[in-house]
């Protein structure tokens, strides 16, 4: 099942803090969570910029939107509790909240009043109904950075596929510098070393000491490596007694190859298109910054 939106997490959670003493805000995660029944790996699911993740994000904005609304309190930082508004809504019977119920109550009206003028929140929630979400401005702001990092991606490989072979395997260099292997740029540069023999493209060091190296193929193709491309590789870094190996290529691999990796004992990285480019931007490689959005929290040791 998908994470619930933070509108199905309203009455949860005011029934949860309704059944006993005040919660910190980490044990009300997991005690909803528990009487939700989320997997592990959907209470573990990141927002697209992975900052958080998606269930703690919308639980966050539930309890905000119960405490706009006056149902809902925070006497500490940290710490969650029903208000006795909250524990009268609670006894009327009601078994779900949505916005629309929300705005009986004037504070919650004036939030959402001040709201609109910062956030089209009809729109965004249009946009998320159609997706079978209840969209958080949090959620609208992740989606328009992941629509924006796709699009990149795409960009970026079409623009990889159109250049040289030897530009591809220089960018391969490049990308494993921004990850931190290598050394220096000098130092790289000196220990790259294209070759035709044995299906190696580059020698890279694994750290600024040289103890060990990277051995590196890049493949500049369109249809879709398969196991005996890897298997070549792997012979390779045998004939190299070398233990790790990086095969980049801008299409995808085979199950057959992905799984042929897995069994040997030397260590093979497998990089498909689509990975190589999002590793491109979160490395800054080819890619430059041209907006920067911060976004904001309350600073409570700076209140207390």
């Amino acid at each position: 099942m998908p994470v619930p939106g933070y509108q199905e997490l309203m009455f949860p959670l005011l029934k949860l803090l309704s059944e006993g003493e005040p919660l910190k805000a980490r044990h009300a995660h997991d005690d909803l969570a528990v009487r939700l029944k989320l997997t592990e790996d959907e209470r573990t699911q990141l927002l697209p910029s992975g900052g958080q993740s998606l269930f703690e994000n919308r639980v966050g904005w539930a309890k905000t939107y119960l405490k706009k609304a006056g149902l809902v309190d925070s006497p500490k930082r940290g710490i969650w509790q029903i208000t006795e508004r909250g524990v009268q809504l609670v006894a009327s019977g009601v078994t779900s909240i949505s916005k629309t119920d929300l705005q009986q109550f004037n504070e919650f009206r004036a939030f959402t009043g001040q709201a609109t003028t910062l956030i089209d929140d009809d729109d965004a929630e249009g946009v998320a109904e159609a997706a079978g979400l209840a969209q958080t401005p949090t959620d609208a702001m992740e989606l328009a950075y992941q629509r924006i990092r796709d699009e990149l991606a795409a960009d970026l490989l079409a623009l990889i596929k159109t250049n040289t072979p030897a530009f591809f395997e220089q960018l391969v260099v490049d990308l494993m510098i921004n990850l931190g292997y290598g050394g220096s740029r000098s130092e790289a540069g000196k220990a790259t070393q294209l070759s035709a023999d044995g299906g190696i493209d580059g020698v890279i060091r694994e750290d600024r000491l040289g103890l060990d190296t990277i051995y590196l193929q890049a493949k500049r193709w369109e249809n879709t490596v398969g196991r005996p491309d890897v298997q070549k590789f792997a012979g390779a870094l045998q004939g190299e007694r070398a233990r790790k190996g990086v095969m980049i290529t801008t299409s995808g691999f085979s199950d057959q190859a992905r799984k042929y990796v897995d069994r040997l004992e030397s260590k093979i990285v497998l990089i498909n298109g689509i990975e190589l480019a999002h590793l491109m931007i979160d490395h800054d490689v080819g890619v430059a910054t041209k907006q920067r959005y911060d976004v904001k929290v309350i600073d409570g040791d700076y209140f207390e």
